[in-house]
């Protein structure tokens, strides 16, 4: 796409906040739409800079909520929450530092045993084929393989 050229400054703005507007956003996500749509990189800087200024773009706060979310309405592992928030264009630091806020060893066992209990209720994980199962869905939520075998050395509550 062409740059653009002329209120490019004023008009990379009014486009950052609609595209805000949606949902929350990494600086990264800001920087690669402002970038396909054409504005030219001092542009997308200062907007960028403005963003911060008005406390309306913040990586680390971005982060917290994102994990936050993500662990406790979808029930996402660590590993899982980390892949996203790297696709997001999240510091390695920032992405440590949240994932050991949001998720303690024993804190990770207790979610991801829940998720066990709530989705293989009555079932019989003794059978080795509703057992892979069990491992898999735990994997394709981000647990690890550690945490996963501990769960499930475990016998669930059939409340």
């Amino acid at each position: 796409m062409p740059a653009k050229q002329d209120g490019s400054q004023q008009e990379a703005l009014q486009r950052a906040y609609k595209f805000l507007s949606y949902r929350p956003r990494s600086e990264a996500e800001v920087r690669t739409k402002l970038g396909q749509l054409g504005f030219p990189r001092k542009s997308v800087d200062a907007t960028l800079e403005k963003l911060r200024s008005l406390s309306l773009l913040n990586d680390e706060a971005f982060a917290r909520d994102w994990a936050r979310g993500r662990a406790e309405g979808r029930g996402y592992g660590p590993l899982r929450i980390e892949r996203e928030l790297r696709q997001k264009g999240i510091a390695k630091s920032v992405i440590q530092e949240v994932v050991k806020e949001t998720f303690g060893r024993q804190e990770e066992k207790e979610r991801a045993r829940a998720l066990l209990e709530k989705r293989f209720r009555g079932k019989d994980l003794s059978d080795r084929k509703i057992l892979h199962r069990a491992v898999a869905f735990l994997q394709r939520r981000g647990y690890r393989s550690s945490v996963i075998a501990e769960v499930l050395g475990q016998p669930l509550n059939d409340d």
